[in-house]
Parts: C-alpha cells; structure tokens; sequence
C-alpha cells in the first residue's frame, strides 16, 4: 500500500513531522508505507546514482513501482517501441537487481483506442520476470480480447477508479494493481476498500494499491489506514 510519489511539503504535519527535512521524506515514508509508485520515470530516465539512494533510504522489503517512460506509452503508443523500451528497462535494471523492483505501470493516452493484437506484440517484448500492469483510460479496452493478452503473459489490468471512469473489476494475472484517485473516500467506502483487499490476497499472490497524490495528508494517511487494516483484519 503506498501512494503516487512522496515528495509532498503539503503533508507537513498530517503525515510528515512539522521538522522533518525533505531529503529525509522517503526515509520517514518508507517506516509507514510499503510501496510508492514513482511518476518520476514517465518524463526521465533513471540512473544508478538516483537508484542508490532510493535503496539507501529505504528497508529491503520496501518496493518501487515505476511509471513507463512516455516514450514507449504516448509517443510510441506501443508500436515498434522496442528501442524506448530498451533504454527504459536499462535504467530500471539496478532497481531488479536489488530486487526491489515491484512492477511497471504502463498507463496509455486517453485517446488510444484498443488493439488486442499490438497489445500481445508488446507484451512479447517485456522480458518475463517483469511484471507489468496496464492502465488503460478508453472504454474500448476493457472487452475480453484485451483481458486474454494481458492473461498470456501473466500482466495485470490496472483496476484504476476516478471521478470520470472506472475500470471493470477484472482479473488477469495472479497478482494485482490498484490505483484509487478519486476526489475523496468516506470512512465507509475506505472500509469496504479494505475488505476487498483482504478477499482479493485469497487468491492472488500480491497486491499493489496507490492512492492518488494530494496537496493534504489524507493519500498517504488512507494508505497507512488500509496497508494495517488488511494487515491486522481489522476495519
């Protein structure tokens, strides 16, 4: 359970100590949280030294998630990607290494329609210990020939909710993907969220759940909520 990025001053004193300098903000999060999902990747590539320090601020068993590069998502619109997708999966490689990497979040344009058949030739080319997820943001992907190439490959649908979609709660691979961002989560709807994570990690091996960046406390406290609810089984 973690959220969308860490760098927040806004989350002085919610979430981190009113004193707390920002070089220390991903030490602190990473004793509170277990993933992040780093949007950082989507404009930049990443580098060994980034890479060191992330790993040096935080516990082994803590993951990133990283956002593909917009090169091989919204330039490339998967076609003939191979050359983006290379340098991509170069500069995340130290992340593997160390085995702290946790997934790929590979997010497509709003106005990309779908296609099943590009779709399987890109998975293709993903090297298999990869896990990959997918978030699509036009209606036209979520029919059942997208679900069998994200199934052949063992990639997951990102189940993405906002205030203008939501994505089916469809399951296609033995792990899960989960991007909450909208507006606000009553206690009541935070409950059934939790409950929901529970029954899911009953038949699938891990879960990734992120909620959405805000310029108030209430992500990351909604994650820190859910990450000890499904934890202890408690509401």
């Amino acid at each position: 359970m973690g959220t969308s990025g860490w760098a927040y001053p806004q989350w002085k004193p919610g979430f981190y100590p009113e004193k707390l300098p920002q070089k220390d903000f991903l030490k602190f999060y990473s004793t509170q949280l277990n993933t992040v999902e780093v949007n950082y990747t989507f404009r930049r590539m990443l580098n060994e030294k980034i890479i060191a320090g992330w790993l040096a601020q935080t516990p082994e068993q803590f993951r990133f998630v990283v956002k593909a590069h917009q090169a091989i998502t919204h330039y490339s619109r998967l076609k003939d990607a191979q050359e983006p997708l290379r340098r991509f999966l170069e500069g995340i490689q130290p992340l593997a290494s160390a085995g702290r990497l946790g997934a790929v979040l590979f997010q497509l344009p709003p106005n990309c329609k779908a296609d099943a058949a590009l779709l399987g030739d890109f998975l293709a080319l993903l090297p298999k210990p990869l896990r990959a997820a997918f978030e699509f943001r036009d209606t036209s992907w979520f029919a059942e020939p997208t679900y069998e190439a994200l199934r052949r490959h063992n990639a997951a649908l990102c189940l993405a909710e906002s205030d203008k979609l939501e994505t089916p709660d469809v399951s296609t691979a033995d792990w899960g993907y989960f991007r909450l961002r909208k507006s606000e989560y009553s206690a009541e709807e935070r409950q059934k969220i939790a409950a929901a994570m529970r029954e899911r990690l009953q038949r699938e091996r891990e879960i990734f759940v992120f909620f959405k960046h805000e310029e108030n406390p209430d992500s990351p406290g909604y994650a820190r909520e859910l990450l000890e609810a499904v934890a202890t089984g408690k509401s």
